[in-house]
């Protein structure tokens, strides 16, 4: 259970506390793009979205975008925002994280995943030895394979996150 257990546990990406982030020596941050930061079924962020990946920046943080999603979906995204990013990522595989530490410039220890999803984005990144933030998925509406495997994540949330009901 400890690989599908993140290190941080919040309600959205507008939630994570940044000084936190430096305090704990992160520099790259590795961000999941569907549910994480935008509905699965939108094609673009929000313009809360967009001043909040702006801010990382502003902050010192380095942003790689990396989704298991189509080449297309992720270069539209990342039209306007212009970030590295990775498509067809395959994770909980390693090597999008590893190539996406390459294009950060960081590394195991400076390095944090955000995600919405246990086995991909928790399990990855924990695979890896990063730091892994679990955010509430932001639209309930998904793929229908991202709705079985949530099932599954509600039982693992009840175990790995305490006091946790288990209804992401």
């Amino acid at each position: 259970m400890k690989l599908l257990t993140p290190d941080l546990y919040v309600e959205s990406v507008f939630h994570l506390n940044l000084q936190k982030l430096k305090d704990r020596g992160i520099k790259g941050l590795i961000i999941d793009i569907d549910n994480t930061l935008v509905a699965w079924d939108i094609k673009f962020a929000s313009e809360d979205t967009k001043s909040w990946l702006l801010k990382l920046l502003d902050e010192g943080f380095k942003v790689c975008l990396v989704s298991n999603n189509t080449e297309d979906r992720v270069v539209v995204f990342n039209e306007e925002l212009k970030l590295p990013a990775i498509h067809r990522a395959t994770k909980p595989r390693r090597g999008a994280f590893r190539k996406a530490m390459a294009k950060l410039d960081t590394n195991l220890n400076n390095t944090a995943v955000i995600g919405d999803q246990i086995f991909t984005d928790v399990l990855g990144g924990n695979r890896m030895g990063l730091f892994t933030i679990l955010v509430i998925p932001i639209e309930s509406k998904e793929f229908w394979w991202t709705t079985f495997v949530r099932k599954i994540e509600k039982h693992v949330l009840k175990i790995v996150i305490p006091g946790h009901r288990g209804d992401v």
